[in-house]
């Protein structure tokens, strides 16, 4: 490259002055016409304009996805939302075309350009450029190049590669670029990367964006992302401050990505017990994996907030989308919804989809099937899915199965899974581990660990472990649980444990419950109460009744209240053990009514054992009958016990012998006393023995 000895040879000429010869320069303030939209070239302009086609170059630097790595071709921008100007460049005092006395201010100029007038030839020829009038517009523009005008120098080079002649456009532009043309600059940039030449590429760009050219600023930021160079970031801010929207998108993100953590989703949704996959995959929502990423500073999310809200603002789709799914996660839905709808009547079916997702969430369902139908009718496969579990939902089978395969067409592996899913709720395994394999081979973690469960219920555990393992590698917590149940199975209780641990540390409930229990096995009792208090946060009943017990433990056993005093209030076990209660767990709901009992509240003790009782817990029922006993309802009583005794407790067949007994019913006493000593324990065998034997003798005395 031989940039400063040109730049050095065109000074000394003096034939092109510098921008100080023109410090009035008048941009445009309209789009340029449909033939500068066709040739993509980007001209100077003090706005930033739309123009009607993007360059099909893959190398190309002006467009949304050069940066985008992570997203696919299909979410790329659509054409009106790149960026680009007309780029004419005016002469000093040069007037619009758009001004009040346009006609008569063209006549003027073209009377003096026919004089020989340099700038009235050089703005001239700007006013039919603008207006497609090539063929008129050239032969002033290149008299004002030969008189030395820079403005025309760069006009020259935008008609010239308006006819095909880039080379030639090229030559002109380096010229009027030495000269001090910013959009020169920039459009000989966009030539040259356009050409493979990064390095002097990234010269021009340089050039124009350091004189406060917004397309050359974007277009140097652009070129600098694609080399992941940290001075990106500078340049999209100067085009963004300028008003240049895609700039303003980009930067959004930029900041987004730099301020994010490791983006990495470290396992699924927690369950209970070997997933059968019951459930149809949950729809992602609004910008998924083109989205705000998870964990980025709060002071770096505001600024990218507004960056998207500046680029939303002047109809960029995606950052309407972007902005709106930001809103949604803060809990702002009527305006995330605005965005959304905004982005979505602009074409953009993601947003579509993430409206009908709200629509749904606040109950209209019929609206939400509006906008799904008409995302997915754009090809967005996730709003497929959505229409499919609808559908399903209503048991509209086929209608879903017709969804779920639109979805599946549209790249969206979630299709096959739900498709699967479809199958076996009809009992079609066949076709369910069809559609199970194909989704899994495509990398779908939960369909893998669903295609397990049914290896593993078909009996074929050796196939289903290697698909357990893929997807608990993958990133699924439901396979690392059903991984830790098989090798439990197994009696490989090392390994079981250690796969509880991985799904546990993801906040599988079950997964810290099976952790905690086994630590408590082992006596570490601290580590043991850590994860069963996860997991009784998480709403297990069994994991809270074991912490209740646990703490329980600890604590001496509180003794009758003295009369008179108020009722003690409840201890922290007594309260894990009535979250456990609450959620139908029958062993802690004796133990909360005999906790109650103990402080002498038996109308609540009462209420607790009889709904053990009546959920069929023979405790419950014999507790049930001691107080009512107590309170003189022998009757009532005698029926919770017989319950009891038929489920095998024995003491509640001690108390019916005792009862029968007492009431001089002595065969009825015996029979009793029998099953008592079957039963046990041996305590009670013992009582029941000896009442046998006497009452053996009272009926043979």
């Amino acid at each position: 490259m031989v940039f400063m000895g040109d730049r050095a040879t065109l000074l000394k000429t003096g034939r092109f002055a510098r921008g100080h010869v023109h410090p009035a320069e008048k941009m445009a303030d309209v789009v340029f016409g449909a033939a500068a939209a066709q040739y993509n070239v980007t001209i100077e302009s003090t706005q930033t304009y739309e123009n009607a086609q993007p360059s099909g170059n893959a190398q190309t630097s002006e467009n949304a996805q050069t940066s985008e790595n992570a997203e696919s071709a299909a979410s790329a921008e659509t054409a009106e939302t790149f960026e680009t100007a007309d780029g004419v460049e005016n002469a000093e005092g040069a007037e619009t075309e758009a001004s009040t006395d346009g006609a008569e201010s063209e006549a003027r100029h073209r009377s003096a350009a026919d004089a020989g007038d340099t700038a009235s030839m050089s703005v001239l020829g700007a006013l039919l450029l603008r207006r497609g009038d090539l063929a008129g517009a050239e032969p002033y523009l290149r008299g004002a190049t030969a008189d030395g005008d820079r403005a025309a120098a760069n006009n020259l080079g935008v008609l010239l590669h308006q006819r095909g002649y880039p080379d030639e456009a090229a030559g002109w532009w380096r010229t009027a670029a030495v000269a001090g043309s910013a959009a020169a600059a920039h459009a000989l940039g966009r030539h040259f990367r356009e050409r493979g030449d990064e390095p002097a590429a990234e010269y021009w760009l340089r050039q124009s964006a350091e004189q406060g050219h917004a397309l050359g600023a974007y277009a140097l930021a652009d070129l600098l992302e694609h080399r992941s160079d940290v001075g990106a970031e500078r340049w999209l801010r100067a085009a963004a401050e300028q008003g240049h929207r895609e700039a303003a998108y980009r930067l959004a993100r930029l900041l987004e990505r730099n301020a994010a953590d490791a983006a990495h989703e470290v396992f699924g949704r927690p369950g209970l017990g070997p997933r059968t996959g019951a459930e149809p995959a949950a729809p992602r929502r609004a910008a998924e994996g083109d989205g705000p990423v998870a964990g980025p500073e709060p002071s770096r999310t505001g600024e990218a907030e507004q960056w998207y809200r500046q680029a939303a603002a002047r109809g960029h789709r995606r950052a309407a989308l972007h902005l709106g799914a930001i809103l949604e996660q803060r809990g702002e839905l009527k305006e995330a919804g605005r965005w959304y709808l905004i982005s979505a009547k602009a074409g953009e079916a993601r947003a579509a989809c993430a409206l009908g997702f709200l629509l749904r969430d606040a109950g209209d369902r019929e609206s939400a099937a509006v906008w799904w139908l008409r995302a997915a009718q754009d090809g967005d496969g996730n709003a497929a899915n959505a229409l499919g579990a609808l559908h399903a939902a209503r048991g509209e089978q086929q209608t879903a199965e017709r969804w779920y395969r639109a979805a599946m067409d549209a790249g969206d592996v979630n299709g096959a899974y739900n498709l699967g899913l479809l199958c076996a709720a009809q009992d079609r395994t066949a076709q369910a581990e069809q559609w199970y394999r194909r989704a899994a081979y495509a990398g779908h973690r939960e369909a893998a660990n669903a295609l397990a469960v049914l290896l593993l219920q078909a009996g074929d555990p050796a196939g289903a472990e290697p698909w357990f393992s893929k997807a608990a590698e993958a990133g699924s917590v439901d396979a690392a649980f059903n991984l830790g149940i098989l090798y439990a199975g197994r009696d490989e209780d090392r390994t079981a444990l250690l796969w509880y641990e991985r799904a546990a540390a993801a906040g599988h409930t079950e997964a810290a419950l099976q952790v905690g229990m086994a630590l408590l096995h082992h006596g570490e009792e601290r580590e043991a109460e850590r994860h069963l208090r996860c997991a009784a946060g998480g709403g297990s009943a069994e994991a809270a009744f074991r912490l209740a017990g646990l703490l329980d433990a600890r604590q001496p056993p509180p003794g009758p209240p003295a009369l008179g005093e108020p009722l003690p209030e409840k201890t922290e076990c007594e309260e894990w053990y009535e979250r456990a209660a609450e959620q139908g767990h029958r062993r802690a709901q004796v133990r909360v009514g005999m906790l109650a009992a103990s402080r002498g509240d038996v109308e609540s003790a009462g209420r607790w054992y009889r709904e053990a009782a009546e959920s069929g817990s023979r405790n419950g029922a014999f507790n049930l009958g001691l107080l009512l006993a107590r309170e003189g309802s022998e009757r009532e009583a005698a029926l919770w016990w017989t319950r009891a005794a038929a489920d095998g407790h024995g003491r509640a067949a001690l108390r019916l012998a005792l009862l029968a007994a007492r009431r001089g019913e002595l065969t009825e006493g015996q029979r009793w006393c029998a099953r008592a000593v079957e039963l046990g324990p041996a305590e009670v065998a013992e009582r029941a023995a000896r009442l046998r034997e006497a009452l053996h003798q009272e009926l043979t005395a």
